[in-house]
């Protein structure tokens, strides 16, 4: 009892509510971004499409998405470190997510353009709420306790995320359990209780999470000036980016081997319907995958715990690599289950190490704006991925080679991190 009790000796009512944001917009990453819409907008709004270039059309509004959030995240964390704006932007990019979300309920059949602006939007309002949850890590827990807080707050999403997914399921599967007319309306009906969700259990974190005063006083400073003064921070980062070593070939590495990590995400159910399993496998795979991912993180955390953050990262970079190329062979809907719990099992560990990892190598109090450049490289890694395996299948024919392409990213990235990153992460 004692052990379970140290275990989570690092919650308290502000990195608890820090971590419920994570329960709140996981809903979005779970039953719109990885499962809903790829099946709803290959089957309903792109009606008629064939298979490869709607997978190309989806890729590609992905990668549109990635590379504004990625010029925009760390200009907007530049002038949040200034002026003490990190939640309200937090809660500007949640509302715009919300509502975009909740606006796929209208879109009719075989309107697949404005589905994907509507995507779009509500994936950048995503990515570029995370920025800003990202860097307010550094005001709810010490250093010490940084990875346990970061995989905490991905395990709640996950679980989060999994609970609400699991109604969505049952709204789909059983619809007159629920009064629905027809699975596509059960689907829409989705979208909008993510939206619902989301904007919900965004409270905790608005309410207790408090920032400390400003660099400069809004009132007395001209806001136009606040952003000149960001822009210039952002130069000064990158023309200092040799004196932030360490900081630079993580960066390097994470751009690579998490553009791996996001494109298994994203374009999982899309590989999946493309080499003819069905959607209710899908569905029920990455359901899985959440359930699985809650304890698998936790459990992750504390076996690497003793062999460090970067080693814990580089076995997650190892399990993707033989992921990846079971993927390329896998034939049966057995094999897509076990696939998807190989993800699950590594998934949240590689994902809140990297942020745990990061945030003891950066300045405190620059945070947001650091955050930022993080952010931006998953971003424009988010870019590559998708846009590499759509246009592989596209040329190709072949959506196995599509997903193989994806092994060369963590290898490159896993490379990076074996020769240039310190095993205990330090500031410059």
């Amino acid at each position: 009892m004692n052990k379970i009790t140290h275990f989570f000796s690092p919650l308290n009512k502000k990195s608890l509510s820090w971590a419920f944001y994570d329960w709140a917009n996981s809903a979005f990453a779970t039953t719109v971004m990885a499962a809903f819409f790829p099946v709803f907008f290959k089957q309903y709004w792109s009606e008629g499409i064939e298979v490869t270039k709607s997978t190309f059309v989806f890729g590609t509004a992905n990668s549109i998405m990635g590379l504004f959030v990625a010029l925009l995240a760390p200009i907007l964390g530049a002038v949040a470190d200034q002026s003490s704006l990190r939640m309200k932007f937090l809660i500007s990019f949640t509302f715009l997510g919300g509502l975009a979300t909740g606006g796929l309920y209208f879109v009719g059949q075989g309107q697949w353009l404005y589905a994907i602006t509507l995507y779009a939007l509500a994936a950048i309002g995503f990515a570029g709420s995370l920025t800003f949850y990202d860097s307010l890590l550094l005001l709810v827990c010490k250093p010490k306790d940084m990875d346990f807080v970061s995989s905490f707050g991905f395990a709640l999403g996950y679980l989060g995320g999994a609970l609400l997914f699991t109604v969505n399921v049952l709204m789909y599967t059983h619809t007159e359990w629920f009064g629905i007319e027809n699975q596509a309306l059960a689907i829409k009906l989705s979208f909008l209780s993510v939206a619902v969700w989301w904007l919900i259990f965004t409270l905790p974190i608005v309410i207790f999470v408090k920032e400390p005063p400003a660099k400069n006083n809004i009132k007395e400073v001209d806001f136009k000036k606040i952003i000149q003064s960001s822009f210039k921070e952002v130069f000064n980062t990158f023309t200092e980016i040799k004196r932030y070593q360490h900081i630079f070939f993580f960066l390097l590495a994470y751009f690579f081997y998490i553009d791996g990590v996001n494109t298994t995400i994203k374009m999982a159910v899309d590989y999946g319907m493309s080499i003819g399993f069905e959607p209710s496998l899908l569905i029920k795979a990455i359901l899985l995958v959440n359930f699985f991912a809650f304890p698998a993180t936790l459990i992750y955390l504390a076996l690497t715990k003793k062999l460090g953050t970067l080693y814990g990262i580089l076995i997650a970079i190892g399990a993707y690599c033989c992921i990846v190329l079971f993927a390329y062979f896998m034939q049966t809907p057995q094999h897509f289950i076990l696939l998807s719990l190989g993800v699950g099992s590594v998934q949240g560990g590689i994902q809140a190490l990297s942020r745990s990892y990061y945030g003891q190598l950066i300045p405190p109090d620059r945070s947001a704006e650091f955050f930022g450049f993080y952010n931006m490289l998953s971003k424009f890694s988010s870019i590559l991925g998708p846009f590499l395996m759509g246009t592989v299948g596209l040329l190709t024919k072949d959506p196995r080679l599509s997903i193989l392409s994806v092994l060369i990213l963590f290898i490159i990235g896993g490379s990076i991190l074996v020769r240039k990153c310190e095993l205990k992460p330090k500031r410059d």
